[in-house]
């Protein structure tokens, strides 16, 4: 299990199973790197609107294996605890109230 830190210097956990999860798919492969930058340097950050313990990180990547992407690397935040559900490229940022940058 690694610790990362996110752009406001909070602890997050990417369990081994979590990381196994996340390379599983072809398109993710070579991008745990960008995990944590993605984490450290997110280009907006927001809340899910299915769970409001979950924060969506996200990062505009010209070069991927599948193309121009956003990585958005999925966090949920507890109270005592936050760690990463999951990782994916996809082509749009979810809809859900933008908490990073300060709108």
């Amino acid at each position: 299990m690694r610790v990362l830190s996110d752009h406001q210097n909070r602890a997050i956990r990417l369990t081994d199973e979590r990381l196994a999860h996340i390379l599983d798919h072809s398109e993710m492969d070579g991008l745990e790197p960008q995990i944590e930058i993605v984490l450290q340097q997110p280009e907006t950050v927001c809340q899910s609107n299915t769970d409001l313990q979950v924060q969506l990180y996200y990062r505009y990547y010209e070069q991927t294996a599948v193309g121009a992407k956003w990585l958005c690397v999925v966090v949920k935040h507890l109270a005592d605890d936050a760690f990463i559900i999951t990782a994916y490229l996809t082509d749009r940022i979810k809809q859900g109230v933008v908490l990073w940058p300060n709108p």
